[in-house]
């Protein structure tokens, strides 16, 4: 049975809405870390039930220089619970590589396409090494990032940086894979950078292996500045739908 148009474009639309989501890694002070899913600038993270439920188990580590310590996350209303925190010095990392596989068109051909999103929490911005397929992480430099992608510095990424206030700057690696930006205010900084790769494979699903034809790699960096100027309040969190 061919699925109906309407249904090919909810498909389409629920694609599209994943890929425009994010997850980041949130630490409250003295709290262990959780990983959200949702639109850091716009306030949003998506609950369970809900959303949140398509996500899937995300993996995650936490890396200090003792040890690496490997764990999944532990589904709660608002996002996935972890049993750790990162302490000064510390960085965590989490990848969430179970969203259900969509449908895209590319002229007449059906294709399809893996959402990959993953996620880095640093405590400091001294250089650290990349870890994810898609990575960002600190270049040492007050406000320098870089953009890795599978190892190998990824040159013309655009990396966009947000606050909890909504603002946003969107700026452009160069050849290194660095990218620098001005941090004025205190609070919660989250860094985001995507790339799509074309490379066709396989993955394991639930129900056997999977064929897919693309895959968009969305990551994000989170960073806590302790000084600037006062931190900016959060937007209001958008009101959710009835039918969310």
């Amino acid at each position: 049975m061919k699925p109906t148009a309407s249904l090919a474009f909810a498909l389409m639309a629920f694609a599209t809405a994943a890929q425009s989501h994010q997850i980041w890694i949130e630490q409250a002070p003295g709290q262990n870390a959780s990983v959200r899913f949702g639109e850091f600038a716009e306030n949003l993270r998506e609950v369970s039930p809900g959303t949140l439920d398509k996500l899937g188990v995300p993996s995650a580590a936490l890396l200090s220089s003792k040890e690496e310590r490997a764990a999944d996350g532990v589904k709660t209303g608002d996002g996935y619970a972890l049993p750790f925190r990162a302490k000064a010095g510390d960085a965590i990392v989490a990848q969430a590589p179970h969203y259900p596989l969509y449908p895209f068109k590319r002229g007449d051909q059906q294709l399809t396409g893996w959402y990959f999103p993953a996620a880095r929490l640093v405590t400091e911005l001294a250089p650290q090494a990349p870890k994810l397929v898609l990575d960002v992480v600190p270049a040492g430099k007050a406000g320098e990032l870089q953009v890795f992608f599978r190892g190998k510095p990824l040159p013309k990424a655009k990396v966009a940086l947000v606050t909890q206030s909504g603002w946003a700057k969107e700026k452009q690696t160069d050849e290194q894979g660095k990218v620098a930006f001005d941090m004025p205010w205190q609070g919660v900084y989250v860094a985001e950078v995507s790339h799509q790769d074309e490379t066709p494979g396989e993955r394991q699903g639930q129900g056997g292996p999977e064929r897919y034809h693309r895959v968009d790699y969305v990551s994000t960096l989170t960073y806590v500045k302790p000084d600037g100027l006062p931190a900016v309040p959060a937007i209001p969190a958008p009101t959710k739908k009835a039918n969310h």
